[in-house]
Order: C-alpha cells, then sequence, then structure tokens
C-alpha cells in the first residue's frame, strides 16, 4: 500500500489553491518530489499521534521582531526584488548586516509571558506548537553554550525568563500540545557558515568547502553540538524537529551529516518526528508545502505552514483574515493534511490583538464544528465546489464543510452536493446539534438550513454513511 502512495505522492503537483505570499515567492518552500516512510516504529506511532491534531502554531521570533522586518533573508545578498524591497535603502549591504546584527543589544520583551500564549492559542484550538529557536540570522533564542549570540546575552538575558525556549516550550506542554522546534540548518552568522573572509553573496555556505573541509566540519559539530542541546532533555520532551534551510543539503554539496544528527536526536528523544524540510528521504518524515495546498488529496504525512502576515511579525502589516485562514484549514484537512499558522509576537512579547482576533474566532468555530476535523481521516471523496468532506476513523460517520471564501457574504440557504449520501437523510448541523431538512434525489444532496442559523460564517454537518 506504502509503495502505490508513494507513486501517487511523486506524480502530484503543487497548485496555487490559496493566496501566495506575493513579494515573498523566492522564500516559500515547495514540496519535495517524494516521500520515502520512516521505518522506526517510534517515529510512526507520534506521526500518527500529530496527523490526528490537525491544527497548530508556529512562533517566528528573533531579532526581525524589534524592527518589525522581514525575518533574516534581508542578510542575504540574492539580487531578488523582495529582499531588495525589504531593506534599508540608506545602508550598504555590510552596514546594513551590521545593524540588523546590532538588535542583539536591544531585544527586552519585557512583558513576555508564555502562558498566556499557550491560553490563547488552546482556546483558538490549536493541538501543537512549533517555535523558532534559531532562524538563519544565527540569534539563538534559547541559552546555547555554542556561541554568546543568543538572548542570554542581550539585555534580557538577566531576566528569569531570559532562556524563552524552554518557557515557551514548558508552558505549552502544561496545556497538553505536541512540542515542536524550529532550528535553521544555515547560521549567517557563524563564520563557519559565512566565513568574514569572502563575501556573502547568495543563502548558502560562501566558501569552497571541498578547499576548506576543516572549516565545514567545524560548522557541522557546531550544529550538531545546538541540537543536542535542545533535545537532551534540557528543555524536556521535544516530539518535533523542524528543521528550516533546505540548501544544506548532501544535493547540494552541503552535506551536514544528518544521520549523526538524527541519531543523537533520537537517542535523546525516541520516536522524535524530524523534519528536513524540503530534503526527500529519511528524514523528511512529513512534507511541508510553505503556502500552498497541495492539488489533490495526499495519503502522506503533511503540512501547509501558512502565516498571518509575513512570518514574523511586521509592523503596519495587514493580516489575514479569519475567513480566509479557516478556509484554508478545512481544505487541508479535507486533503489529508495538517495546518500549521504562523503568529509573530511583538518586540515586547505580546501577541497583537489582530492576531488575537484572529485567533479565536478560528477556536471559537472550532469549539462547535471540531468533530469535523480533528482525527478525521481522508473521505474518498473529499470536494464538490465550497463543500469539503472528512470522515471519522471508523468510517461510520462523515462530514461535511461549507467553507466560505474571502469574497463569499454567506453560506447559500440551500447547501448542495453529489455523492456521499447520508443514511436515511439525516443530518445534524454541528453549531447546533440538530438536525436539518436533507433531500436526496439520485445521487444529488439538498441541505436546508433554518432561518435562524448564521450563515455568516463557515458551517459542518455530519451524517451516517449510506
Amino acid at each position: 500500500m506504502r509503495n502505490t502512495i508513494k507513486c501517487l505522492a511523486l506524480g502530484l503537483a503543487l497548485t496555487a489553491s490559496i493566496p501566495t505570499f506575493g513579494q515573498y515567492e523566492g522564500m516559500r518552500h515547495k514540496r519535495s518530489d517524494g516521500y520515502v516512510w520512516p521505518t522506526d516504529s517510534l517515529v510512526l506511532k507520534k506521526l500518527d499521534q500529530w496527523k490526528d491534531l490537525k491544527y497548530g502554531v508556529i512562533f517566528h521570533w528573533g531579532l526581525y521582531s524589534v524592527p518589525g522586518i522581514m525575518e533574516s533573508w534581508v542578510l542575504c545578498g540574492e539580487d531578488l526584488d523582495w529582499i531588495e524591497n525589504a531593506r534599508r535603502k540608506d545602508l550598504n549591504y555590510e552596514d546594513y548586516k551590521r545593524w540588523y546584527w546590532s538588535h542583539k543589544d536591544s531585544i527586552n520583551p519585557v512583558k513576555f509571558d508564555p502562558d498566556k500564549w499557550a491560553d490563547l492559542m488552546a482556546k483558538g484550538g490549536m493541538k501543537y506548537m512549533v517555535f523558532t529557536t534559531k532562524h538563519h540570522e544565527g540569534f539563538c533564542m534559547f541559552d546555547t553554550k555554542q556561541t554568546d549570540f543568543s538572548i542570554m546575552n542581550s539585555p534580557f538575558g538577566k531576566d528569569p525568563r531570559a532562556n524563552v525556549t524552554k518557557h515557551v516550550f514548558d508552558a505549552f506542554r502544561k496545556k497538553g500540545f505536541m512540542i515542536g522546534a524550529y532550528f535553521s540548518k544555515p547560521d549567517w552568522h557563524s563564520e563557519y557558515y559565512w566565513w568574514p573572509f569572502y563575501p556573502t553573496k547568495d543563502r548558502n555556505v560562501n566558501y569552497n568547502i571541498a578547499r576548506h573541509p576543516d572549516r565545514w566540519e567545524k560548522f557541522c559539530q557546531f550544529t550538531y553540538n545546538q541540537i543536542n542541546e535542545l533535545t537532551n532533555g534540557d528543555y524536556g520532551n521535544v516530539d518535533i524537529l523542524w528543521l528550516d534551510g533546505g540548501q544544506v543539503a548532501p544535493g547540494n554539496n552541503q552535506d551536514i551529516h544528518m544521520d549523526k544528527i538524527a541519531a543523537m536526536a533520537r537517542k535523546n528523544q525516541p520516536g522524535l518526528i524530524v523534519v528536513d524540510r524540503t530534503v526527500k528521504g529519511e528524514f523528511e518524515n512529513y512534507q511541508t508545502p510553505e503556502g500552498e495546498v497541495p492539488a489533490t488529496q495526499l495519503d502522506i504525512p503533511w503540512e501547509t505552514c501558512y502565516s498571518l502576515y509575513g512570518w514574523g511579525w511586521r509592523k503596519g502589516a495587514t493580516l489575514k483574515s479569519s475567513k480566509k485562514v479557516l478556509a484554508v484549514l478545512i481544505e487541508v484537512v479535507a486533503k489529508g493534511g495538517n495546518f500549521l499558522l504562523g503568529v509573530g509576537p511583538k518586540p515586547d512579547g505580546t501577541i497583537e490583538e489582530q492576531a488575537v482576533d484572529r485567533v479565536t474566532t478560528i477556536g471559537k468555530w472550532l469549539d462547535k464544528n471540531g468533530e469535523a476535523i480533528y482525527a478525521t481521516v481522508n473521505a474518498r471523496k473529499y470536494n464538490d465546489g465550497n463543500v469539503w468532506f472528512t470522515q471519522s476513523k471508523d468510517g461510520k460517520k462523515m462530514y461535511a464543510m461549507y467553507a466560505l471564501k474571502e469574497d463569499d457574504p454567506e453560506v447559500p440557504a440551500v447547501i448542495e452536493w453529489t455523492g456521499n449520501i447520508p443514511a436515511g437523510k439525516k443530518v445534524t448541523l454541528l453549531s447546533t446539534g440538530k438536525r436539518v431538512k436533507c433531500e436526496v434525489d439520485g445521487d444529488r444532496v439538498k441541505v436546508y438550513l433554518p432561518k435562524h442559523v448564521d450563515r455568516t460564517e463557515s458551517l459542518a454537518f455530519s451524517f451516517g454513511i449510506k
């Protein structure tokens, strides 16, 4: 069965079924061109648990949050509009890098309260969390002993909450969340990745590894040591190691020895899900299309990561609406995936009110309709227009969700679809728990909404399968 699934996955392309990041097009990660099933029974068990959760949150928080700008990529010397347009024009490139990194002297999130974050995301219906321990900029949001370029050596360093990664992990773990550690494989601040002796023209290592193998091995050891720090138990149980920076891979002549890293991390954390993004193979335990949804349903583990504004908090940014985010969540789950929503905390450590509104609005919907989302599995027929289908694991119950698109004013008074015939014409509206009128003509189903139902939000129904 899995061989068949692998072949299907190889042939499935991504489509822009949801809005892309526009000017950030060049930074989006596509799916890799295939999937390799893990053989470790503990990893497979944890993947099954993760797939049931369906909805999570990822926090990007680092130096970029202080001025409220694009995260890390403005440091990259590539001649791309989306990088150039985000960078200050009054500084040359080298001065800009120095200015960017100098925010280590001003990062001071005095209002940081991880318990409030965890409370908010639990109310929002999220079930797992991924936190950015280090982005490409190299600034570590944890108490690493491998470099002094960390939150521990900032104005916040003497605060008892300074080791923010540990406090975030602890707060979310207390709420029952699965815990994920985002970690950037490239480190643009490390002299072993971007050697100051040479210019930094792009996102890759800036020296010839074949000519300087000792320097590269120092970087590999540096990376190994940092991941060991994050997984050795000091930060509690970690479920997911979410690795970014797919250019650091053997196929790009940047072999970081993932076999050794994964073996060490799984010795520290048995069953750890390793997500080596876009690098096809045994260490990409689930795929992560960024800002996109696959064109069709997939039967492999995958997750769409999708941000509210950029990734980190952006000063003056326009957030996506809760209606849009919810529609993507419904589509992703119906296609067999998980959905990871990006929320960027502000420089003072708080979550801005607009983001709170989006998260809580979706959470209220999930309070009423979550049965159609959590712990569901693929339905053979999973879509008909705005209607998306999931089903219970035992196959006895099916769910239909009418997802309002951004420009849709309301759900129609009569919802129709073909196939997935309700047994006995009995359909329940999840938000009220009451039966609604249903007519079946051949393979065509019509569901009539009562007048009192709020049709300005997406709706979900449950029914037995005929």
